[in-house]
């Protein structure tokens, strides 16, 4: 208590005696809450003799006080029944685990004798927890994709039905975590400190914690670890873990909390993991990091619409390979091209590609695969259906023929193109790859809809990584980092540069792409984790092994890194920054680049990426020249002229509803006498602008319609 500034906790206990019948507990495993019990005894007394000698504790050593409650902590209810249908039989589903061979292909389907029971829970209501002045716990570790398997439908549902203030991506743990955050910010409870897995700084759990920390009686974080080695007590495995302390918050944005970090970890032995940590103090952000609040940043219209995570098969029979797809007529039925497409994952572009492909059928009806494509159908209905009838989804269940998540935004946003730029998901090195349209990316890759190498060119330079590596969490026991669209892209200021720069960066960011394919398709046992290890290495200084001699030559690695090193100078010139910024400097200046445009774009003003696509119709433009509308030689002014407004987002505005107020092509010059002391090129320069953003049309020389 003393260590986390709770001295005055400290003085309040003098003269009291300490030992179990303090410690509340709720455990819904009855084994477990009794050994619970058991071992608060065995940790009091060798707490005793540690801190007395020899001195014997009171008579009697240990006394059954019945403090640890054996329930649910999140969930009550009165009882759970077995559902039951019209009939008066039990509801049943597949079991999700037992098999049996097909009968025509062989291979393994839901075996539908293996069934289990549903059940419905009686009057569910939140958990109440014991009054108590600090929370402490370890709660399971379960992911929300885990939790029907793990807990049943009937408990899932009715644990987010009334717990509807977490949402439903959160993990299990995190209705603990909000629980206690309520209870400290109703000062019901001064403190709590949990054990999760290091997901926690995943955005969708870190939105928990957000919520909590900008509340109007805020929380703050007085500790945390963002990231710890563990291993799960109930199947051994290895995972990575946070830890985070949690209080009410007193210098609202400025309360500061410590920060241990992991500087090194290496095998312990019997004592599992050895790790060395290092410590600092500050505000801790909802990320679990100290500094500019990254986490804070808010989402930008001008990135809106343009990233998308692949589609999800949700069937296996899907992906096929080049010889199955001839066999169900690709190259030979026509049209057929259209829905047999090549498919890419994550570890296709990290590693060896698999050279396969997926049936697509996105937009045609069931009937009309079985009329155009029987092979194909009859494929998909022996080999993808017997899986689709025992899913919990009835979208699933009902479109068996489709892929699960088809993902219309992102087919939409890449209509028309010839590639897009994709990375992938959670990857220990972020890199930025153009892509065919013609393939088809899984939900492990995040895609942009652009074939724009300046935009690939940002993505790819070291301000832009920065971000992502603060934005993002960090995933899977290899703790590599995860790209997660709406924090790493759709919240990031693109520079606002001239046309020059942006040659420049284009120029670069193509070749950067073009040099790593030329590589690898020379050598196709080049992998890009490896290219991007020897990239590492040379950027430290390490010496190479023989095998990383052999890839710094197929890969011409240092002409990689100069490709790099250019293309970085290039994006801090397009920034205006010095290239040499720390990463936390960038960071600060992202963090203060993301308000400035939040704010311009609250006033109508909008950098959009790709205007023909995001605003096809018209929308706020984005413009990055002054308006210097002064006045100009008098002319004869119209009955009534508006306003010269004062800020360049208003002057934005008015040029726009000046145009789309006239039905037919005007000039700079019509458009300037309807306003007080505005100069022509000024007009004509937003104009111009307007045009070139897809805002307006140029229709003749320097004519412009709406």
């Amino acid at each position: 208590m003393e260590g986390f500034g709770e001295t005055q906790a400290v003085l309040d206990l003098a003269g009291s005696v300490v030992d179990p019948h303090q410690l509340l507990g709720i455990e819904v495993n009855p084994r477990a809450a009794a050994i619970t019990d058991m071992v608060l005894w065995i940790g009091y007394l060798q707490w005793h003799f540690r801190t007395r000698g020899n001195v014997m504790p009171p008579e009697p050593v240990i006394k059954k006080f019945c403090n640890i409650e054996c329930r649910d902590a999140v969930l009550a209810y009165d009882r759970k029944e077995p559902l039951i249908d019209e009939n008066g039989n039990p509801v049943t589903i597949w079991d999700g685990r037992t098999t049996k061979p097909h009968p025509v292909t062989g291979e393994q389907v839901p075996d539908e004798m293996a069934r289990i029971a549903l059940y419905g829970y009686v009057n569910p209501r939140k958990a109440e927890w014991p009054e108590a002045d600090f929370v402490v716990g370890n709660p399971p570790f379960i992911g929300a994709k885990s939790m029907r398997a793990a807990l049943g439908d009937g408990y899932t549902e009715a644990l987010r039905r009334e717990w509807n203030d977490v949402p439903d991506s959160s993990d299990f743990v995190m209705y603990w975590w909000h629980h206690a955050a309520g209870l400290v910010r109703q000062g019901r409870v001064r403190r709590f400190g949990f054990i999760t897995t290091n997901s926690l700084t995943q955005v969708f759990n870190r939105n928990v914690v957000q919520n909590h920390l900008a509340a109007k009686q805020p929380l703050s974080l007085a500790f945390a670890i963002p990231d710890h080695p563990w291993v799960d007590s109930a199947d051994g495995a290895a995972v990575r873990i946070a830890m985070t302390v949690g209080r009410l918050a007193v210098n609202v944005g400025d309360d500061e909390g410590v920060l241990t970090t992991l500087t090194a970890e290496s095998e312990g032995g019997s004592e599992g993991v050895a790790v060395e940590l290092a410590t600092r103090r500050g505000t801790l952000h909802s990320d679990l990091k100290l500094g500019a609040n990254v986490a804070g940043a808010g989402t930008l219209r001008s990135n809106a619409d343009i990233g998308n995570r692949g589609i999800q098969t949700i069937g296996t029979g899907f992906v096929i390979t080049p010889d199955a797809a001839q066999r169900l007529g690709f190259g030979r039925i026509p049209g057929l091209e259209a829905h047999i497409r090549p498919y890419l994952n994550g570890r296709d572009l990290t590693s060896t590609p698999r050279g396969v492909l997926v049936i697509d059928l996105f937009g045609l009806g069931v009937e009309e695969v079985r009329s155009r494509f029987p092979e194909v159908y009859q494929w998909v209905h022996e080999r993808v259906k017997p899986e689709r009838d025992y899913n919990a989804r009835q979208s699933y269940r009902e479109n068996w023929w489709l892929l699960g998540e088809n993902q219309p935004r992102m087919r939409e946003s890449l209509f028309g193109l010839n590639r897009f730029i994709a990375t992938v998901l959670t990857a220990k090195h972020r890199v930025f790859s153009f892509l065919d349209v013609s393939v088809l990316p899984d939900q492990t890759l995040v895609c942009f809809a652009s074939e724009d190498p300046y935009h690939l060119g940002v993505l790819s330079s070291r301000i832009h990584i920065t971000w992502a590596l603060a934005a993002g969490g960090r995933l899977g026991v290899g703790n590599d980092p995860r790209y997660n669209k709406s924090r790493c892209f759709e919240t990031f200021p693109f520079p606002a540069c001239e046309e020059e720069q942006k040659f420049q960066i284009r120029t670069l960011g193509e070749t950067l792409d073009a040099h790593r394919k030329r590589q690898k398709s020379f050598y196709p046992d080049l992998t890009m984790t490896g290219i991007y290890n020897v990239l590492e290495k040379l950027r430290t200084g390490e010496t190479l092994s023989s095998k990383e001699r052999e890839i710094h030559e197929k890969g011409l690695v240092s002409v990689l890194k100069q490709l790099h090193d250019d293309l970085d100078a290039a994006v801090f010139a397009a920034y205006g920054w010095p290239a040499t910024l720390s990463d936390e400097e960038i960071l600060e200046r992202l963090v203060t680049l993301n308000r400035e445009r939040a704010r311009e774009e609250e006033q109508g003003l909008v950098r959009w990426l790709r205007p023909e696509f995001q605003a096809p119709h018209g929308a706020a433009p984005g413009v990055q020249v002054e308006m210097g509308m002064e006045e100009e030689a008098a002319e004869t002014a119209p009955k009534a002229k508006h306003p010269r407004p004062k800020n360049l987002p208003e002057q934005v505005l008015a040029i726009r509803a000046a145009l789309a107020a006239y039905d037919r092509p005007v000039t700079a010059k019509d458009l300037a006498k309807g306003f007080e002391r505005a100069r022509v090129d000024k007009v004509l320069e937003l104009l111009e602008t307007l045009a070139s953003l897809g805002q307006a049309g140029e229709v003749g020389e320097e004519s412009f319609v709406a």
